[in-house]
């Protein structure tokens, strides 16, 4: 049996705009092993986000194949691709999305809730103590650094065990210290439930880490490399 996880056939993502059709990706190809950590590179606007968001079932490809634990996203609706990507995805971004009057232990385990876990509170309040935020519980968004806020974003992705973690610049809006934090974190999650990770980062010693690498230029897939690590 194979151990691809996710494999991608000549994807594409064409966007109207004002001007015309926009061409985003074009005939991206690759595949990804479980348990793999796959750095995305590349300049500003090769794509990597939107790449990303197609993944994640955020965004519809509009050519080619996406296969995720041999389930084909491409042929599932909005509805579908939410109900999976709850069962198998986390996304960490840039920007933390933590819901600003929740406290820390809310943010984490009201999505736990909507998933019918009924262990909510008690899997949110261990993630957050996986990620050094155990006496911080109850505090608000507001009061948190970027850091902080960046873990508890973390711990949300990851509280659901998820097969597939993305990650979309998760270090971009933090200091050096709190980047190198978070992404030991990240590479931990790897390490402690085995999830593949793909990440979005334009530091190349973070890239580095990742088992292998894949640069995007203007929407094509220009190399695949193996990382440093």
């Amino acid at each position: 049996m194979s151990n691809t996880i996710l494999s991608l056939d000549r994807v594409s993502l064409t966007l109207a705009g004002n001007a015309g059709d926009v061409e985003i990706l074009k005939d991206v190809t690759f595949s990804v092993r479980k348990g793999e950590t796959l750095g995305l590179t590349g300049p500003s606007g090769s794509g990597k986000s939107s790449l990303l968001m197609l993944i994640g079932g955020l965004e519809q490809a509009t050519g080619g194949s996406i296969m995720m634990l041999d389930r084909e996203l491409t042929g599932m609706n909005e509805d579908q691709l939410a109900r999976f990507r709850m069962r198998h995805v986390g996304v960490v971004f840039q920007s933390f999305h933590l819901i600003p009057t929740m406290t820390a232990l809310e943010n984490v385990a009201t999505p736990l809730e909507l998933a019918g876990r009924k262990d909510a509170f008690e899997r949110a309040s261990a993630e957050l103590e996986a990620v050094g935020l155990g006496n911080r519980l109850e505090h608000y968004p507001s009061q948190l650094s970027g850091g902080e806020q960046q873990r508890v974003a973390l711990a949300r992705a990851s509280a659901p065990s998820p097969d597939i973690l993305l990650a979309d610049e998760p270090t971009g809006n933090l200091d050096a210290a709190s980047g190198e934090n978070i992404m030991n974190l990240i590479f931990g999650l790897r390490d402690r439930k085995g999830s593949t990770i793909l990440l979005v980062t334009h530091d190349s010693r973070l890239a580095g880490r990742c088992d292998s690498t894949l640069a995007l230029t203007d929407g094509y897939v220009a190399t695949i490399a193996k990382g440093d690590a």
